[in-house]
């Protein structure tokens, strides 16, 4: 069990002074990581004995082990903040700070990603009639994507990525159908205008992208995801692949609520793939 969860742990709330110092450790766990025990102590109300007794409660070797132990621990649960790419950057380092761009995009997702926001759009896309995914710019490969992996389910699915066809397929959508609009920042007005229009049929209007956008407000239902990326100057690779991601859990997370009896139609789809591939020697 990690530290932090070992604080949140009801029985690690042995007396009083122990309940105070948890709670102040958990509500600025970075502060307590550059307090001496004095100050901590001072700031909790509590002695410095008391503080070291509770550290050694939790089977460390006193405060100071306790402050290592935490930071250690915040450090892995922060993303790490990505460098940017200099001209004279040599090849070894490129690959490091384009590794470190996506792990720290991916995490910071994670860290913020909504699990109930995640399960309703499941239930929405599980009861839709049809699907449909719009993307336009760097959006529009994620659409595609999605409409690939999303072929394997019964629920006809298709990917619109020219804004057109996206304002002409909102004429036929229902209340039973779902739209799903990507867009990282949310910005895109032709995307904003197609979702506006889709609001009119009452279909369910499945929004991934930036959380208080444009497009976000329009849509029914949101997965968010925060547009810390500067999408002004570069083609934003670090959010493309951050939303292919969620839209491997939206797929995973349907296939498993289909239930066992999915397995043989995913195997049957498989197998009519198996011709097309050339077999090894």
């Amino acid at each position: 069990m990690s530290l932090m969860a070992d604080l949140q742990n009801h029985e690690a709330r042995r007396s009083k002074s122990a309940r105070k110092l948890i709670d102040f450790v958990l509500a600025e766990p970075q502060a307590v990581v550059s307090m001496s025990i004095a100050t901590l102590a001072a700031s909790v109300g509590v002695s410095e004995p008391t503080v070291n007794r509770f550290c050694k409660g939790l089977g460390l070797k006193g405060f100071p082990d306790f402050k290592l132990t935490l930071n250690a621990e915040l450090a892995r649960a922060e993303p790490r903040i990505a460098r940017d790419i200099e001209p004279d950057d040599s090849t070894s380092q490129i690959i490091a700070k384009v590794f470190e761009a996506n792990h720290a995009s991916l995490t910071r997702v994670l860290n913020r990603l909504d699990s109930q926001a995640v399960e309703q759009a499941v239930s929405a896309l599980d009861k839709a009639r049809s699907i449909i995914f719009c993307g336009l710019g760097a959006s529009a490969p994620v659409a595609i994507d999605a409409q690939h992996k999303f072929l394997r389910f019964f629920t006809p699915v298709v990917a619109h990525t020219e804004m057109i066809s996206q304002r002409m397929i909102t004429a036929s959508l229902t209340p039973e159908d779902c739209l799903v609009c990507i867009s990282y920042t949310g910005r895109t007005r032709a995307l904003t205008e197609v979702a506006e229009l889709a609001a009119d049929t009452g279909a369910t209007i499945l929004g991934i992208t930036a959380p208080n956008s444009p497009l976000a407000t329009v849509c029914t239902q949101l997965l968010a995801i925060e547009a810390d990326e500067d999408t002004d100057l570069y083609t934003p690779m670090t959010s493309r692949i951050a939303q292919l991601t969620l839209i491997d859990i939206l797929a995973t997370s349907l296939a498993l609520r289909k239930g066992d009896g999915f397995d043989a139609h995913l195997l049957a789809v498989k197998q009519r793939l198996t011709n097309t591939r050339q077999q090894l020697d």
